[in-house]
């Protein structure tokens, strides 16, 4: 009889234990984490969700090295963030991060083909920013400037720009939060498309419950902590979604 061989889980794309982060006000101490516990598997969408000063966007801030913990862990793979060098956390950004915000920070003297391009020249692995433009459906408009394209056109080619990388990790504060609702759609479906074709750990913060049905769980914050985390059954697409 042959040996039955269990196949074991793939390693989580990041394991956060305790992490806490407090700043120091004029006004007095905020806390802005509370002691976050949290997996986040490899190639899974996750949508934060809670008020504004709930934490949410520090901790995406604090997976993204741009901020640091006050203490705790989070650990992505072998690379401890908390504590870790100016100068790890620039090779980490710069090799694993793609970062998606509310406001384009599209460069308007350069084309999309351009403003894409800025990234893949520091990229040790880029997709051509004609291949990035394409997945996110702006193969047409590679050559217009920011001022020739709409708000969701625009966000796209910031998405475009963040995945040309092939980023492990997609990063996503408000990624529609200054659109219109089919603006919204049409950048949160090229999101699910990348995250399906690059693979890349997503997670989205947004004001937006409705948001919450493309993720494949849900992560709710108040008042600097998790308070629910659950799992979608069946993940809906952007289109069939209600806002």
């Amino acid at each position: 009889m042959s040996e039955s061989r269990t196949t074991p889980d793939p390693e989580p794309a990041f394991v956060i234990s305790d992490l806490c982060k407090t700043y120091v006000t004029e006004a007095g101490t905020v806390k802005a984490l509370r002691g976050v516990n949290l997996t986040i598997e490899r190639g899974e969408t996750l949508v934060l969700l809670g008020p504004s000063g709930s934490g949410k966007s520090t901790l995406l801030n604090i997976l993204g090295g741009l901020d640091a913990a006050t203490s705790g862990s989070a650990r992505f793979h072998d690379l401890e963030l908390v504590g870790a060098t100016t100068t790890a956390l620039t090779l980490y950004r710069r090799k694993s991060v793609g970062f998606i915000f509310q406001f384009f920070n599209l460069v308007p003297s350069l084309t999309a083909r351009e403003n894409v391009a800025l990234i893949t020249e520091i990229a040790s692995d880029p997709m051509a920013p004609e291949e990035a433009l394409a997945m996110v459906g702006l193969s047409d408009r590679m050559d217009h400037f920011p001022a020739q394209l709409s708000g969701g056109q625009q966000q796209r080619v910031a998405v475009a720009r963040a995945i040309a990388k092939r980023p492990e990790l997609l990063l996503c504060d408000e990624p529609t939060g200054s659109l219109d609702s089919e603006s919204g759609v049409q950048v949160l479906e090229a999101l699910a498309k990348v995250s399906r074709d690059v693979g890349a750990t997503t997670m989205v913060v947004s004001h937006n419950a409705g948001i919450a049905a493309m993720a494949d769980r849900i992560i709710r914050f108040r008042d600097g902590g998790i308070t629910d985390i659950s799992a979608n059954r069946q993940k809906v697409e952007p289109r069939e979604m209600t806002w």
